[in-house]
């Protein structure tokens, strides 16, 4: 069974940094693409980035573009979700999310991803 675990979610100010980390345990981590999604409050859930299994790939939302990288290390089993000069819009619960089926690509839609963690909370103060 496929678990993930997010951590590293806070409360911060503007302009400041967050690293967030998701455990993956189950599969073999490294033969999967994974994603990152966030819910803010009253809004529909959105795409924030995504890696392909292969790590070569990234793919980012236009508002996260420059600022928020994703990396993953296989030795570890976990994603990252490196956030810098946060705004008080990035305030969000964030999810990592795991690819359903093996060497996928860095996909935006939420429907590839078959895995969901329970989420982490980022604040972010003006």
């Amino acid at each position: 069974q496929v678990q993930l675990i997010e951590s590293g979610g806070g409360l911060v100010q503007a302009g400041g940094s967050l690293r967030l980390s998701c455990a993956a345990s189950g599969r073999t981590f490294g033969n999967y693409a994974m994603a990152w999604f966030r819910r803010a409050p009253g809004k529909e859930r959105e795409f924030v980035a995504a890696i392909s299994a292969s790590g070569v790939n990234r793919n980012y939302a236009d508002s996260v573009k420059g600022r928020f990288t994703i990396s993953t290390d296989n030795v570890k089993d976990t994603v990252y979700l490196q956030m810098n000069s946060l705004k008080s819009e990035d305030t969000a619960v964030y999810y990592c999310a795991a690819d359903a089926i093996e060497w996928g690509g860095a996909k935006s839609g939420s429907e590839y991803y078959d895995y969901w963690g329970q989420g982490t909370q980022v604040t972010v103060s003006a």
